[in-house]
């Protein structure tokens, strides 16, 4: 009979990983923000839920894969909007600002590391909260985006829809033809959210850093991640290559599984915070008295 292991016990796995190495890079990824309200893109045996996303090439290219985007992302919008971080990225940074951890790249475009705290994040695939002129590359608030949205186009905001990842709506207006666009306000030009869109690249020098902090870590953790999306796969790669060992906390399966040292399926807003707890980590300015018997900061 297989042993029972608690939260307690793959938290305390987890600690003694950190404390043998102290240049621990971290990954994240949606299932990291899960916790936060905002749903992830794919299930416990890292199949991807839904239709396939909307691709950059399309987007730029054709007005009506604009209007369906941007329909859908005013309904889905406000989720996002009111999402704020939970107890793993609290736990995150308080690991980082005692330098229990070195940088952290992540995969997510909800920013809810910087409202939690972090410092060393770099955002791989941009922020979703801001948005870009494709003609003359102004940039603007998504927030600033909605009302123009809200305003032009007044029954489409009064549709509900189920939430699904990154802002997006389960919405398939029947005609969207009468649906009016954002635009930019300097140029006129079409506007598009500042990410990296499925079949876009990430930026070669945000590739360029991410890397260089890979080469600088004395190991990996995954966290939230299946990895079945190669700009985060790479690292798994990167870090066997290099005899690095790799952690991976996450509900599910991953695509490096056969490659991970450690492998914990638990929830991240359960068992960071007890890690944080056994290092004693707590963000500049908490004294050890806010920190409860469960580890909750």
């Amino acid at each position: 009979m297989a042993e029972a292991f608690t939260v307690q016990d793959r938290a305390e796995e987890l600690a003694a990983f950190l404390e043998r190495h102290t240049r621990t890079l971290v990954l994240t990824g949606a299932g990291l923000s899960t916790a936060s309200g905002i749903p992830d893109y794919r299930d416990r045996d890292g199949t991807r839920r839904g239709k396939q996303p909307i691709q950059g090439p399309e987007f730029r290219r054709s007005e009506a894969v604009q209007r369906r985007y941007w329909a859908r992302s005013m309904v889905g919008w406000p989720v996002l909007a009111k999402a704020t971080p939970n107890a793993g990225h609290q736990a995150l940074a308080a690991l980082e600002a005692s330098g229990r951890i070195g940088f952290i790249l992540t995969q997510n475009v909800d920013g809810l590391h910087h409202q939690a705290g972090s410092h060393a994040v770099l955002e791989l695939h941009g922020n979703i909260h801001h948005v870009k002129c494709l003609a003359c590359e102004a940039q603007f608030p998504r927030a600033f985006v909605q009302a123009q949205l809200e305003e032009a186009n007044p029954d489409v905001a009064q549709s509900m829809a189920m939430p699904l990842p990154d802002g997006d709506a389960a919405l398939e207006p029947d005609a969207l033809t009468d649906f009016r666009l954002p635009h930019c306000v300097h140029c006129g030009g079409a506007l598009m959210p500042d990410v990296v869109f499925f079949g876009d690249n990430v930026p070669a020098a945000r590739t360029a850093c991410a890397l260089a902090q890979m080469e600088t870590a004395d190991s990996l953790l995954v966290i939230g991640s299946s990895l079945m999306v190669y700009s985060g796969f790479r690292f798994c790669r990167m870090a066997t290559q290099s005899g690095k060992p790799i952690a991976a906390l996450n509900l599910g399966r991953t695509r490096a599984d056969d490659l991970l040292h450690l492998k914990l399926d638990e929830s991240a807003e359960h068992v960071l915070p007890l890690v944080a707890q056994l290092l004693d980590a707590r963000p500049p300015g908490l004294p050890p008295a806010l920190i409860d018997h469960r580890g909750t900061l």
